[in-house]
């Protein structure tokens, strides 16, 4: 990254040079964080007793003005709209704000300590250094970018693993009390210890480099891991006065969730309101000062600082019930104060968008609602077929193209599920299943198959990537609802292949997908190498399974977290010597274009035969991915015909 792309906000942190008063006690604010509705909320004062008509308004807001007008450009001890810089007297209470706080045991001053379950564990904390980066090449957003993406993914493999060792535990003993893993909390802890937080050395302002618009979170925990948003439970993420060097608190992003009753969300133009004054059940019962979060987001409309806004919001199918979208940078317009729904003061802070921003994610998502339920409506031009399976999918595929009159998809014959040849099922040991009646359990025969646990958590997420993944099948005794089957069991989303002018045809989902989901079969008619060369030399489209990257290698590793971690070997599989043809039947999924950093891997699997040779190519999410955007697979070294994928679709 150049030197150039990092900007400092020198009008906000660099007071001039000033000899050092007399140490004083530092003054921290007493925090009140904005709550979202589904967090546990914070125990509130009693309401005041009941006063007259005159007393509540000179209450409300006697400190309103009190608290306003310690922070006016004539007051001294601040940095002034023109650049001018007032430095703050001695006998100022923030006079002392860059004063860190020691650690009583350690020579570091800007080291918190920590003692969870009695051990002691140090880690350094956030910075407060404000700065902006701009000007980023291509290559340092594609580093950025991919930066996030794993560090994401590492996030999303310790949690499955965090709860996946919980089920195992409780397990072991079913007759002892157990209290259930939260495997978000657990896996930003583990990597807090580690140092694998992202954007801890200096606090961004503006875009965060490897965030894109439209990024989907489903846990708060996984923005502190990146830095979009550092609170865990707090709506308004800031610089405090006791980091700012100018004792001025700094807003750089905030959650917008309807937490508020006095919150107006118009997408573009969204009226906030300011946190603290809320009870546990979300009703205002005080009035909210002007103090903490509520005086950074004023003060960042005073310095014209942008803040990032994050939407949640209820999604069913989310493990914590809600979602997190990025929606890109607003500005502070206005402020003011007001008497709010239940009667008490509120503080009110307008934002508008940013404009020349790609659309809003959140926005993205509705119109995606839409499209399922109402496609025509949502487009009435554009949709060549509602279901290019014609039925033989869980859901219907559909087809859209306004770029052009290539209707080419429709034209193929569905495939659901790869043809091999007869031979391959009456390999031996193709007739042996588990005798799990009841449901599989530890000692299941496939368990033991796939190293002696199973594949999947309970919600049929991947736990981690294998060289090979035996499912339960037809010859085994556990019923259809059996946590080991679920790549046989078809699409659970609603996909789209689409004509694009940039890259041919491409896949969509309008469903929203969880890292780690299951996505569909990579499907096609499989040929000897014999064959391939005779097809080949006809013209038709193959696909070579042993070229696809080994992507599954990044889902579940766990080498940044544990030393000893070691990488799957087994049961390990012969090289994969046969092709596809997909030059009459072909599935979607031989529309997905090709990335070298894809947001799908392949998983090779095994379930209605034992034939190591000629697995299925499954595939999984390895990130989540928000509806409309498109899925991407890395499909390796093409083959000296130059057949592949890209002949194939484009």
């Amino acid at each position: 990254m150049s030197s150039n792309s990092l900007v400092p906000f020198q009008d906000l942190n660099h007071l001039p040079s000033t000899s050092s008063p007399a140490p004083t006690p530092l003054i921290v604010p007493k925090s009140e964080p904005k709550l979202e509705p589904l967090d546990e909320a914070l125990p509130s004062p009693p309401p005041p007793p009941p006063a007259s008509a005159a007393e509540a308004a000179a209450e409300l807001f006697s400190d309103y003005n009190r608290l306003f007008g310690l922070f006016q450009s004539n007051i001294p001890g601040v940095i002034h709209p023109n650049g001018a810089v007032s430095p703050l007297p001695d006998s100022h209470p923030d006079s002392l704000a860059l004063v860190s706080v020691p650690d009583p045991q350690s020579n570091l001053s800007n080291v918190v300590v920590l003692t969870p379950r009695g051990a002691t564990r140090k880690y350094q904390v956030r910075s407060s250094e404000l700065v902006r980066i701009m000007d980023l090449k291509p290559e340092d957003e594609l580093y950025f970018r991919d930066m996030v993406r794993k560090t994401r993914m590492l996030f999303d493999s310790l949690r499955v693993f965090a709860i996946a060792e919980d089920e195992k535990e409780r397990r072991r003993d079913a007759l002892a009390a157990h209290r259930r893993t939260r495997g978000d909390l657990r896996a930003a802890a583990i990597m807090r210890e580690r140092g694998l937080w992202l954007n801890r050395d200096k606090r961004i302002v503006g875009s965060m480099p490897g965030v894109f618009v439209g990024d989907v979170f489903f846990f708060r925990m996984e923005l502190c891991v990146i830095g979009l948003h550092g609170q865990a439970q707090a709506g308004i993420d800031y610089v405090p006065s006791s980091q700012s060097s100018n004792g001025e608190p700094i807003a750089t992003s905030i959650i917008v969730s309807g937490g508020y009753e006095d919150d107006e969300d118009a997408g573009d133009v969204i009226v906030y309101t300011g946190h603290g004054g809320q009870d546990k059940n979300s009703r205002q019962v005080v009035h909210q000062k002007l103090e903490c979060g509520n005086l950074a987001l004023e003060r960042s409309m005073n310095y014209g600082v942008e803040v990032r806004v994050i939407r949640g919001f209820k999604y069913e199918g989310s493990a914590s019930g809600k979602v997190y979208v990025y929606d890109g940078l607003y500005k502070i317009i206005d402020t003011w104060f007001d008497v709010g729904k239940s009667g008490f003061g509120v503080f009110k802070f307008k934002l508008i968008r940013i404009e020349n921003q790609v659309e809003m994610g959140s926005s993205v998502m509705k119109f995606a609602v839409s499209l399922r339920t109402r496609p025509l409506d949502a487009r009435p031009k554009g949709y060549v077929s509602l279901d290019l399976s014609k039925k033989k999918e869980n859901y219907p595929v559909f087809f859209f193209n306004d770029v052009d009159q290539d209707h080419d998809p429709v034209y193929y014959d569905y495939l659901v599920t790869t043809v091999f040849p007869p031979y391959v099922y009456n390999h031996a040991g193709s007739g042996h299943g588990c005798n799990c009646a009841g449901g599989c359990l530890d000692d299941c025969l496939c368990a033991m198959k796939n190293g002696g646990e199973f594949a999947y958590d309970l919600q049929g997420i991947l736990v981690r990537g294998k060289p090979l993944i035996f499912e339960c099948g037809p010859h085994c005794s556990c019923p259809p609802t059996c946590r080991n089957r679920v790549a046989q069991k078809g699409v659970r989303n609603r996909f789209e292949v689409f004509r694009s002018r940039e890259t041919g045809w491409g896949v969509r989902s309008l469903d929203l997908i969880q890292a780690g989901s299951f996505i569909c079969e990579y499907a096609g008619v499989v040929l000897t190498r014999e064959q391939a060369q005779i097809f080949t030399m006809n013209g038709d489209r193959l696909i070579y399974p042993s070229r696809f990257a080994g992507c599954w290698k990044q889902w579940g590793n766990l080498s940044e977290v544990f030393s000893d971690y070691v990488c799957p070997e087994a049961p390990s599989v012969p090289p994969l010597d046969f092709a596809m043809d997909v030059s009459r039947m072909r599935n979607v999924a031989c529309y997905m274009s090709h990335s070298s950093s894809p947001n799908i891997m392949v998983q090779l699997v095994l379930y209605d035969h034992n034939n190591l040779s000629f697995p299925h190519l499954m595939l999984f999410a390895m990130e989540n991915i928000p509806p409309l955007r498109e899925l991407s697979l890395d499909y390796g070294v093409a083959d000296e015909s130059n057949m592949g994928k890209l002949a194939i679709c484009n």
